[in-house]
């Protein structure tokens, strides 16, 4: 699910919020395994920059930003494997 805080015209964002999309299925069918491709987080637009959240918000959950997809969705890989490492430890 692709979420936006786009505010410029409606055509451009649609483009933008659709070519993420693919970007992400794209992602997910490379790196099948991944925590992104399981847990299939949300992929928000603020800005330049792309947010993947699992969780209800930022403060409360495991996020990843990046400039690129999949920067973001990269990013969320790696925080998600820390905190499940994190859990494991205690």
């Amino acid at each position: 699910m692709i979420h936006s805080a786009i505010t410029f015209e409606r055509g451009r964002a649609v483009d933008r919020i659709l070519a993420a999309a693919e970007e992400m299925r794209r992602y997910c069918a490379a790196h099948p395994k991944s925590p992104a491709a399981l847990r299939q987080p949300r992929l928000s637009i603020r800005g330049r920059t792309f947010v993947a959240l699992l969780g209800p918000a930022i403060e409360e959950g495991i996020v990843g930003f990046g400039d690129t997809v999949q920067a973001a969705l990269r990013a969320f890989d790696v925080q998600y494997s820390r905190s499940v490492s994190a859990v494991d430890k205690e």
